[in-house]
């Protein structure tokens, strides 16, 4: 029996009363059940599992997003044509090219500003030798104009220094009209092949007369001294 007099009786019964007083052990949460693997799920399970965790971001409720097939434009933009030419033609008329450009209906001839008169009239009576040269026929205006700049580019990329370009005189065309030989002039003095073009004019009768045109290409670093 214990001893009403004892003197520790009372703090055993504080140490009891503390001991009721907390709080009960929480009772252990439910076990999950393990996930079914992917073999035992539908794909809309699937799917709930994996968007589970996802959080939504703030902003407008719904946002429409509209959608372009894949073939409805080409990978790369087509150039445009005729704001090419028209660029071209506003450049003329506001004095900003940087080519000198005279035409008539058989010869054509032009040349970056400041280009020897001398070298001009040596261009124009064939003294430079042709390193290399392309023939436009069967081309269409597109084909011809892309195969002029890639030409060009590879030409000077050679390190070449005078071609000549085979545009036919439109005999082919609808109403005998020479398509490929009025769009050179334009071809030559935009975009990159403006860059390395010297000058070009028409050619002499046994390099083609008024169906070609010799191009004299600027001296590419590192490129062997051009003879004539």
């Amino acid at each position: 029996m214990s001893d009403k007099n004892d003197p520790f009786n009372p703090a055993f019964k504080f140490l009891k009363q503390k001991l009721k007083d907390l709080p009960k052990k929480p009772a252990p949460l439910p076990k999950e059940r393990p996930p079914k693997s992917e073999k035992d799920q539908t794909p809309d399970q699937i799917f709930e599992q994996a968007m589970s965790k996802v959080l939504p971001l703030n902003g407008p409720k719904k946002k429409i997003v509209k959608i372009i097939a894949d073939h409805s434009r080409p990978p790369y933009p087509a150039p445009d044509e005729e704001r090419e030419v028209l660029d071209h033609l506003t450049s003329l008329v506001n004095g900003s090219i940087e080519m000198d450009i005279s035409c008539s209906d058989e010869y054509m001839e032009g040349a970056v500003k400041g280009f020897g008169p001398k070298m001009m009239k040596r261009l124009k009576k064939g003294e430079f030798s042709i390193q290399d040269y392309i023939d436009l026929h069967g081309l269409t205006r597109t084909e011809a104009r892309e195969a002029v700049r890639a030409f060009l580019l590879k030409s000077h990329g050679l390190g070449l220094r005078c071609v000549l370009i085979v545009h036919g005189r439109g005999h082919n065309s609808p109403d005998s009209f020479p398509v490929l030989k009025e769009g050179l002039p334009s071809w030559l003095a935009v975009g990159p092949v403006r860059k390395i073009v010297l000058a070009f004019a028409t050619a002499k009768p046994y390099d083609g007369g008024t169906g070609a045109v010799y191009v004299l290409l600027r001296a590419r670093k590192g490129s062997p001294h051009f003879k004539p």
